[in-house]
């Protein structure tokens, strides 16, 4: 088993009703990723589609994947592509359940956005995961 420091929270800088399979799409296409951008994906109605297994390393943050697991939610922009908190109720229900669960299999591991990262120039996830999630 990998060694897990961070937790890392993401959004997909997409409209909620972006499907996954157009967001993986684009990562084989465009970006030519071998792997996908995060280990856990919640759609807008909150259910969670586990895109790697754990054990796997995915593209999340450059730098810092291979002791990283990666959760996204659909969303993260407004209408203008502006970096906007717009999970639904669903979304943080889920979220707040998966962050839970990890922090609980991996309880070293630090639990912060994917801005938190030294050098990155994103407002990725449109909120602060830090403080959100602190309790756990």
């Amino acid at each position: 088993m990998r060694r897990i420091d961070f937790i890392v929270i993401h959004c997909t800088a997409t409209p909620q009703d972006t499907r996954p399979a157009a967001i993986q799409q684009y990562w084989q296409q465009q970006l030519k990723w071998k792997s996908p951008g995060y280990h856990y994906l919640i759609d807008k109605f909150g259910a969670s589609i586990q895109l790697a297994t754990e054990d796997r390393i995915c593209n999340g943050v450059a730098g810092h994947n291979a002791h990283s697991i990666h959760v996204s939610y659909i969303g993260g922009v407004d209408a203008a592509n502006r970096p906007l908190d717009n999970r639904t109720d669903a979304q943080r229900k889920t979220m707040r359940e998966l962050v839970s669960r990890l922090k609980r299999q991996y309880p070293e591991a630090r639990v912060q956005g994917h801005r938190d990262f030294p050098f990155v120039k994103k407002a990725c996830p449109s909120f602060d995961a830090r403080k959100e999630f602190e309790d756990l």
